[in-house]
């Protein structure tokens, strides 16, 4: 806590001498200096049967750190800088995946700081040009995402246009040249292009088409149509998307990258005056190992939020993976909300399992409970658990279960 309120200290003292700074000839450098932060103590327990280690046990926090402004006075040009630290505060019991402390099972949140966000964004009209570092999210996250529920967030280096000239359409193209997050010195150049139109017909049915051109990964292409609706007292959403994914077109240190795959999603969710219903299906294609197939991979998502979050499905099996899932639970103003979640999950190819082949992947209960914490602003705690209960198929036939108590304080600046 003690090096949470002196770095606290410190950028305070650095937005006070940065605010007003200028050259000889009087031109402000920055101006409108914006501040907003994010402190995140977790307390995280896992026990993962189907690894060697003793159960885990984390205490890590993470500080959020960034500044925009306005730079050199130039109409409608902004830089933002933002830098993330994660600290275990010496606690090691666990294994980080970078702490060399493999006895334990898997909580991969090293003790790491890295610079955040590095950027410079100019708009004209309504076509904003960004080069830098930053944080990427699109859609629902399911193939391009930050993952921000690790507590090292994913940031990507990218040059990107967006344009929103036309009412109700949005369209952006992407270059991204490296990225770096969620595991310690995980720095990975790219030679990536993201390509996405949107267009809104209505509240009820918008319309996402997208190429993501994955250096030396695959090429996924596809159309999702979401939508919202109100019906009496019962607010309606929903979710169908279809994407195919195939050989990567762009290439990084001359490396060739077959595929051949699919992915379906369909979703629908209710909220009944705060109780919350839905029902999900989804299917990442696989393969038999001989059919010339592969798996369908999301490398760059956001994987915790699909398929558990006992992180068991964060890379999608050989014989790829049907998800079928419900949810309900309940929302409401100062009780909070609280969801719980079922899933079963299946191989689309029959895997192999001790009995021969199978293609049972196992089934996990999930819930969470989040609130804001009464008396203080912006202040919010959260319980979360996960239990996965194994399948058949070798690699997933035991048990996983995991654990979380954390707070979430953001600030800003106005």
């Amino acid at each position: 806590m003690k090096k949470i309120v002196m770095s606290a200290v410190a950028v305070t003292a650095m937005i006070g001498s940065v605010s007003n700074l200028s050259a000889n000839d009087g031109v402000n450098i920055l101006n409108n200096v914006k501040v907003k932060g994010q402190i995140r103590p977790r307390v995280e327990v896992a026990s993962d049967q189907n690894a060697v280690g003793e159960r885990a046990q984390a205490f890590t926090n993470r500080l959020h750190l960034s500044l925009t402004a306005g730079l050199l006075n130039v109409e409608n040009l902004t830089t933002t800088i933002g830098v993330q630290s994660v600290n275990n505060f010496g606690y090691n019991r666990y294994n980080s995946t970078d702490n060399g402390v493999k006895q334990y099972d898997k909580i991969v949140d090293p003790q790491f700081a890295m610079i955040s966000e590095a950027s410079l964004d100019y708009t004209v009209g309504k076509t904003a040009l960004h080069l830098g570092r930053s944080h990427v999210n699109l859609d629902n996250q399911r193939f391009i995402g930050t993952v921000g529920w690790r507590q090292n967030e994913r940031s990507y280096d990218t040059f990107y246009v967006a344009n929103n000239d036309v009412e109700n359409l949005s369209v952006l193209a992407a270059w991204v040249y490296g990225f770096q997050g969620v595991k310690a010195n995980n720095t990975a150049d790219s030679n990536s292009i993201l390509l996405h139109v949107g267009y809104k017909v209505s509240d009820a049915i918008n319309i996402a088409a997208y190429d993501y051109m994955l250096a030396s990964i695959s090429d996924t292409y596809g159309l999702a149509l979401t939508g919202k609706m109100a019906i009496t007292n019962t607010k309606l959403n929903y979710r169908v998307e279809y994407a195919i994914q195939s050989d990567a077109t762009m290439k990084i240190h001359d490396k060739d990258a077959k595929a051949d795959a699919s992915y379906m999603n369909l979703d629908i969710g209710a909220n009944i005056n705060g109780i919350l219903l839905g029902a999900n299906y989804e299917l990442q294609s696989g393969s038999t190992g001989t059919d010339g197939k592969t798996a369908f991979k999301t490398p760059l998502g956001t994987n915790h939020k699909f398929n558990g979050w006992a992180d068991k499905f964060l890379s999608t099996p050989i014989g790829g993976l049907q998800d079928m899932n419900i949810r309900a639970g309940y929302k409401t103003a100062g009780l909070g909300k609280v969801l719980a979640v079922y899933h079963i999950f299946t191989a689309d190819k029959s895997m192999k399992a001790s009995n021969g082949s199978s293609d049972d992947l196992g089934s996990e209960f999930d819930a969470v409970y989040v609130n804001k914490i009464p008396g203080f602003n912006n202040l919010t705690g959260l319980v979360k658990g996960a239990y996965y209960m194994g399948g058949e198929v070798d690699g997933y036939a035991k048990d996983k279960k995991v654990a979380w108590l954390q707070l979430d304080y953001k600030f800003s600046t106005k």
